[in-house]
């Protein structure tokens, strides 16, 4: 995801007729300078949900003077259940560069329609390869990289609910476990009740529900696809607009799902490497332990959180309200979905300990 492809296309409509202009003079007074000259370098590859265009930004005058290789990250053509809206992602953006983590500095945001018709926001572009299947391909595993991310995490999970700038996202909840299931029947409605393998596995997440414990900011989406790689080395974590706060084992759990293993589902950790070279990052910078069992429970609710996107991602296609072949794929696969939930639960059944093994 998000690799910058070169195209000799017309503008993309959303930098079409007086779009740029409007842009250009809006940046400009923003930014105290002269002029700003906004040219498109491409779309990014990826992208279900933001539209993300490559651009390059030359400043005229001011503080900021120079030339600026950049991403415009915009509402696309419908929002989903679980998105925070651009203006809350840059909030969060923002914030965690400032914690440290590997995130495209975010430089500016948007909510005036008058500009470009929608909310957007622009970050550094940073270098790299994302996509998936590419990122997986390698024959040897990639346990450096495994750590790093588990560092970046573990950073990441360090900011919590107090921290100023993210007083617009939603509430922390008392129980992340139990906000995280009534979110999952809200999102599923009535397949919750008649789909045996959702309905099976929101019961199992009902009566395995852990006890309150940390809350802190997550990334919600923290996965192999999400975050780009050069030579081998992380250089950026990005896609943040599922972001909010909840148990810090979720963020685990969801990296490590099959879903995200891509070619190597062999390579619990993102399909780059083992588990255990992710957490042993993870433990170096969040101060705190990996519970396996918090995590295999995160894990479950990682499958159905999918299956709940892939849903509602079908639905926009199949309603009319956004036909696309992406969309249309991407609800066509909850079979293969709810497989691996079954998979999921039927390893932690044999392996698992405690109320885990009880259950399942």
């Amino acid at each position: 995801m998000h690799v910058v492809t070169a195209s000799d296309q017309p503008s993309h409509p959303l930098l079409a007729g007086d779009s740029r202009s409007r842009l250009e003079r809006w940046l400009a007074a923003e930014a105290g300078a002269s002029r700003v000259t906004v040219s498109e370098d491409g779309r990014l590859g990826g992208g279900a949900i933001s539209l993300n265009l490559a651009v390059t930004l030359e400043v005229e005058g001011g503080p900021f003077a120079g030339s600026h290789a950049c991403v415009l990250r915009a509402e696309g053509g419908g929002r989903i259940s679980a998105s925070i809206g651009k203006l809350r992602e840059f909030a969060v953006l923002r914030v965690a560069f400032e914690a440290g983590v590997m995130a495209p500095e975010p430089l500016i945001a948007c909510d005036d329609p008058a500009i470009l018709g929608r909310d957007f926001y622009i970050m550094r572009r940073a270098e790299g390869l994302g996509a998936g299947h590419a990122v997986t391909r390698t024959e040897a595993a990639q346990p450096e990289l495994a750590r790093a991310l588990g560092r970046q995490l573990g950073l990441l999970h360090r900011v919590g609910p107090e921290t100023p700038g993210l007083e617009r996202l939603a509430e922390a909840p008392d129980c992340p476990a139990q906000a995280t299931l009534s979110q999952f029947r809200q999102w599923f409605g009535e397949l919750a009740r008649r789909d045996p393998v959702i309905a099976w596995g929101l019961r199992w997440m009902e009566i395995n529900a852990p006890a309150p414990g940390a809350v802190v900011l997550c990334h919600r989406d923290y996965r192999t696809g999400n975050y780009l790689v050069k030579d081998g080395a992380l250089t950026a974590i990005l896609d943040w607009e599922f972001a909010g706060f909840s148990d810090p084992m979720e963020d685990l759990g969801w990296f490590c799902a099959r879903s995200w293993r891509f070619r190597r589902p062999d390579r619990e950790a993102g399909g780059i490497a083992d588990r255990e070279d992710f957490y042993a990052g993870y433990e170096e910078t969040s101060g705190r332990r990996i519970d396996p069992v918090r995590v295999a429970y995160w894990e479950t609710a990682a499958y159905l959180r999918w299956a709940a996107v892939a849903v509602e991602q079908g639905n926009r296609h199949s309603s009319g309200a956004e036909p696309s072949l992406e969309l249309a794929l991407t609800g066509r696969m909850l079979p293969e979905i709810e497989m691996d939930l079954l998979r999921h639960l039927r390893a932690i059944g044999r392996t698992a300990s405690g109320a885990v093994e009880k259950v399942a």
